[in-house]
Order: structure tokens, then sequence, then C-alpha cells
């Protein structure tokens, strides 16, 4: 940590001759405050430079530029894709552009259709913002923000899970000592889980090797969400792996099965301030931020954990009667399986 500027100040006074007046409000005090100051300035300016250095410290860009040593680039954002279910008119056009809502982000067409005599037809579309705030329950899509002459209806029958927020410093860091501090070579499984990771939308993997036999691998996939994997997530690091892997190994790329935590408590809530609603939200964000730091790390969820996690939420001020999938003990995760939210349930 670099000396603070009365440190700096009491340095500079200390080499200059005691028969001089050096107390505060003389010339020499004054003088030398900015001297420290501005040294004060640069000392910190050297420790930051000092942690742009290294993995360990460096951030954003910084970060950026130190993984590229070794190969590695931060993978991006995503848009979250899918299909709608659009009603209307025989004969209407849906053109590639339009655009369609949920309460929270609009999502733009990608492909231009006309209704036919079904009265109905499925479109693709992209969320305009990358993230996971493209990510919406299905149902959730749902409006057309502008009226669009012979279109009634939309809707998204599926939800939408595939949008994914840019690789955070953390998990970009950890992907590093994954790859400098496992011995990654001739295909071993390190080797595997490493390329694994590197697919955008990839959150960890697990590699089972020799699971049916000589030559044969699984790898096994969570998302960025920390959620099980779609079809079109494992289908590209199913490509991904082709591309890299040594010849002759059949590799098999399966998601992680959910397992689906569901929270009942008789909760007492400050009604003063929160609504039930809100403080079931709070909770709810609270269990989800648990259950990413635990996927694939933990081998259960912890029953004390979550009743932690309840009493530290806002808006409770205790709790009773805690069950967790119907039960008061840790819930056991198996390593193809990760842990999601079900739903928590005040009684």
């Amino acid at each position: 940590m670099a000396d603070s500027v009365d440190v700096v100040q009491q340095r500079l006074l200390n080499e200059i001759p005691d028969d001089i007046d050096k107390s505060e409000g003389e010339f020499v005090y004054d003088v030398t405050k900015p001297v420290a100051i501005e040294l004060s300035k640069q000392y910190t300016e050297q420790d930051k430079i000092l942690d742009r250095g290294f993995v360990e410290t460096a951030a954003g860009t910084d970060l950026d530029k130190k993984v590229s040593e070794q190969g590695l680039t931060r993978k991006p954002a995503t848009f979250a894709t899918a299909t709608v279910t659009i009603t209307g008119a025989e004969g209407a056009e849906v053109n590639e552009g339009i655009l369609v809502s949920s309460d929270t982000i609009n999502f733009r067409v990608t492909e231009s259709v006309v209704i036919d005599s079904s009265l109905e037809v499925n479109v693709s579309v992209e969320c305009i913002q990358s993230g996971t705030v493209g990510n919406v329950p299905a149902g959730a899509i749902k409006y057309f923000p502008v009226t669009i002459a012979g279109l009634t209806s939309v809707t998204n029958l599926e939800a939408v899970t595939n949008g994914y927020n840019a690789e955070s410093d953390e998990e970009l860091r950890q992907r590093y000592y994954d790859k400098v501090r496992t011995p990654a070579t001739s295909g071993n499984k390190y080797h595997y889980k490493n390329w694994a990771k590197e697919v955008t939308g990839v959150g960890d993997a697990r590699v089972i090797s020799l699971w049916d036999g000589p030559g044969t691998v699984k790898v096994i996939i969570i998302d960025s969400n920390k959620t099980g994997a779609d079809l079109q997530l494992i289908e590209d690091v199913e490509n991904y792996i082709e591309e890299v892997r040594p010849i002759g190994a059949t590799v098999t790329v399966v998601s992680a099965i959910e397992v689906a935590i569901n929270i009942q408590a008789s909760l007492t809530i400050d009604t003063d301030n929160y609504s039930e609603a809100e403080v079931i939200e709070n909770i709810e964000e609270g269990i989800l931020e648990y259950l990413k730091e635990i996927a694939f790390i933990d081998d259960y969820v912890s029953y004390a954990k979550i009743g932690s996690i309840i009493l530290g939420s806002l808006g409770v001020m205790d709790y009773e009667s805690l069950t967790v999938n119907s039960g008061t003990a840790n819930i056991a995760i198996a390593d193809d399986e990760v842990a999601v939210l079900g739903g928590v349930v005040n009684v």
C-alpha cells in the first residue's frame, strides 16, 4: 500500500535541518505539502501498475492481455435467441426486423415469412440486448410494441435460456489457472475440460475417461448461468472438441441433469417495508447466487446454508418449518447433476 500524504511529507521534513522552522503553516511545511501529494499519487500509481502485471490482481483489459499469453480470450456476451409463434390473418407478412416483446425486453424477428391458412407461424427472434437480460420464461414474449396490420398475438412456448453475460474477470482468471495449473497434454481429461470451457456459453465441465470402454470420453457441461445446457450449446461443444481432439477418441457431450431445489418455510415478514412478493424475490436471488457458487464444486446443497440465506434476506425477520425438497437434510448432488432453484414458497 502506498504511503499517505502525511507520511511522505514527514519524510521530506525529516531531511530538512531542525534549525529551520518546519511547523504547520510555515514556508517549509507549505512547500513540501504539494510535493508530498504528488509523490503519494505516484506511489499509488506504481502499485496499480504492479497489480496490472499479474493475473491474480489484473482486471478488465489488463487481465485480457495477461491471459492472452496462454492463448486465452474472454468469452463474449451472447444474444438470447428463441422461436416464437405469431398468429394472424392468412397472407399477413411477418417481416424481418419487426419487434416482439416481454414486459422487460424486446426481441427482433430474424426472418421474413407469410402466415398461411393455419393462421399461425413459427419464427426465430433474437434479443436486442446481449446477456442474461434476454432469458425469459415460457409465455413471457406476448406483445407487439407497435401494432402491425394482420398480426394478432405472439408467444414463446418454451423458456429462453441461451443469453449469457460476457465472461467475468473471476471466471476468466479461473480458466487461466485451470490451464496453467493442470497438465493438459495429449488429450487427457484436463485437455477436454479446458476445451469445453473455451466454448462461449459453457460455465464448467466435468470429464469422465473410459466411461464406455477404451477410447471413450464423456464431457458433462453446465452453461454460464450454472444450469443445464441446451441442445445448441451441447452441439457447439461437440463440434469444437471434434476440431481439436486427438484422432481416435469417441467423445460424448451431455448436459448435467438439473436437480430442482424446492424450498418451503413459514416466513415472518417485515410487512411495514416489504411485500411478500418482494421478500420471496430477495430470497430467490440469494439462493440462486449460492447455487451458482457451488455448481460443479460441492456435492450437496446445504440445508443450513439455505436457512442462513433466508434469514439474511431483506424483509425476513424470522422463519420456521423450513423444508428443502420436502426434507430437513442436505440434498446430495451427483457428479452428473447440477442444483437449480425450483421455487420458494411461504407456507
